[in-house]
């Protein structure tokens, strides 16, 4: 392994692959000071206020100025928000068709394909989630095993539905996920529990969508039910009557078409954008040749490479709803007094990453080649094929609770620093970027990418293996976060908005 890496001829900075000491030669300078492993070198002089480059894209500009050898971070590089015309459609790669490979999934009666099979307990508002909490603990191993087809009894819960606007951009964003998750293909049966007076009404929810109730489909007020107990012990007894229908549901074999796959990345350092998101970017470009789609989402994260996926936009009209959303996102940083640079966090920091412009060059490299061919708003159903991008935070709970309702069945989470997410109902595989964590947690890492920073593998390499193993997880394989138990706790619908 080299002790550095150069990732283009433009770049001004190199990365240390180790901790380097003072007075080592990288690239013909030496180092002025201690290099912690994973962040920038600079190998030539960089004036204040002359662009700092990697990925052949600015990544900030000098504060001061910078000698040959010299540690590049937060004491002498500055965020500098980013600013040109757009280009759409100009890096359009033609898609290879592929077909053939396959998955064992529940099809629906809709025709949708789940690879979870799940009983769901979703709550209109935070006034009903001990009842959806102790409905859901009531369905322990030893009943569940009467229904060896089914995964689970799951409880959403959440802390808003009531305190709001009842129209506008929060109402509607948090309507959106309760019908993304009463109808997500990985749940058989689903009963929705509400208190009756929230501002979330269940039965506005029924009419905007749609939804019937039915032997599978039901729904229940604490208020109309009489109380706290009865509600628990009406929706135990529901739950139970739908568990045979949710039972008989069987895997049959499905076509790598039918998954929708959630592309996310957390606890991010320095290798994310060298290993382990190009890798997923491969994977996802090989399951967009079957037919299938794959959905990037944290829009503070692709800040500062926006200019990239718009240049990947199959129309100028997609690639302009997605310059809206980042414009959307500075006037609401703005008007809440932060900054798009308020991250990277603490922790990305610490393992190399500088600005958000250096994180989001990164970022990005998990939707692959292919063309941008929808732009979706939070928690909006995903209908266009391929790789496509969905409005959301950067916090993980959040962005990956607007995935799953948009109709992602299946989850690839990169991380370097560590990350215990999991989620349900769609299961979540975890990359791990370098090798030193995916030693030191291995009950958390599916895969290790660091094998393409010490030349074990090739990013088409560790991308075919990430493929696979959506195959086999979408089949039924079990990912280290489901095996720890992870997902109850990560329903965070994105709370848009005044609290009233």
């Amino acid at each position: 392994m080299t002790e550095w890496v150069r990732l283009s001829p433009e770049d001004n900075v190199v990365t240390a692959t180790r901790a380097l000491p003072p007075g080592h030669a990288v690239e013909g300078v030496a180092t002025a000071g201690p290099i912690p492993s994973g962040h920038k070198i600079a190998t030539r002089s960089i004036a204040a206020g002359e662009r700092v480059v990697k990925y052949a894209q600015m990544i900030g500009l000098a504060s001061t100025d910078i000698a040959p050898g010299e540690h590049v971070h937060t004491h002498n590089l500055a965020f500098e928000a980013t600013a040109g015309a757009y280009e759409f459609g100009t890096d359009l790669r033609d898609v290879v068709p592929a077909s053939g490979d396959t998955f064992q999934g529940f099809r629906r009666a809709d025709g949708r394909v789940g690879t979870r099979n799940y009983v769901a307990v979703v709550t209109s508002v935070n006034c009903s989630a001990t009842a959806a909490r102790r409905i859901a603990d009531a369905f322990g191993p030893e009943e569940l095993s009467a229904y060896p087809n089914v995964d689970g009894v799951v409880a959403y819960v959440h802390g808003t539905g009531c305190g709001m606007a009842g129209d506008g951009e929060g109402f509607e964003a948090l309507q959106r996920v309760m019908w993304g998750y009463a109808r997500h293909p990985n749940h058989a049966a689903v009963l929705m529990v509400g208190l009756g007076c929230e501002m979330n009404q269940i039965d506005w929810l029924l009419d905007a969508y749609g939804l019937k109730q039915g032997p599978t489909f039901r729904v229940m007020n604490i208020q109309n039910v009489a109380g706290l107990r009865r509600t628990v012990e009406a929706g135990i007894a529901r739950i139970r009557e739908m568990l045979p229908a949710a039972n008989e549901a069987a895997r049959t074999s499905c076509p790598a078409s039918d998954l929708t796959v959630a592309l996310q990345c957390g606890g991010s350092d320095a290798w994310s954008g060298i290993t382990a998101n190009p890798a997923l970017g491969h994977a996802t470009d090989l399951l967009v040749a079957q037919g299938g789609t794959g959905v990037l989402a944290e829009t503070p994260e692709i800040y500062g490479a926006e200019h990239l996926l718009t240049r990947r936009a199959v129309s100028e009209a997609v690639g302009r709803r997605l310059v809206e959303r980042v414009e959307w996102w500075k006037d609401y940083t703005a008007r809440n007094l932060g900054s798009m640079d308020n991250n990277p966090s603490p922790g990305n920091k610490a393992g190399g990453l500088t600005t958000i412009l250096e994180k989001s060059l990164g970022a990005a490299a998990k939707g692959g080649t292919t063309p941008l061919t929808a732009v979706y708003k939070y928690a909006e159903p995903v209908m266009t094929r391929g790789f496509t991008f969905m409005d959301s935070p950067g916090y993980d709970p959040a962005s990956v609770t607007g995935q799953i309702a948009g109709g992602c069945n299946l989850v690839c989470f990169t991380t370097g620093r560590g990350s215990a997410f999991g989620s349900k109902p769609a299961p979540t595989i975890k990359v791990a970027t370098n090798a030193d964590l995916f030693a030191r947690m291995p009950e958390d890492m599916d895969i290790g990418a660091g094998e393409i920073l010490t030349g074990g593998a090739s990013v088409e390499e560790k991308g075919r293996e990430i493929y696979d193993t959506f195959l086999r997880v979408a089949s039924g394989e079990q990912t280290r976060s489901e095996a720890q138990g992870l997902g109850d706790y990560e329903f965070v619908p994105w709370q848009i908005g005044a609290v009233m």
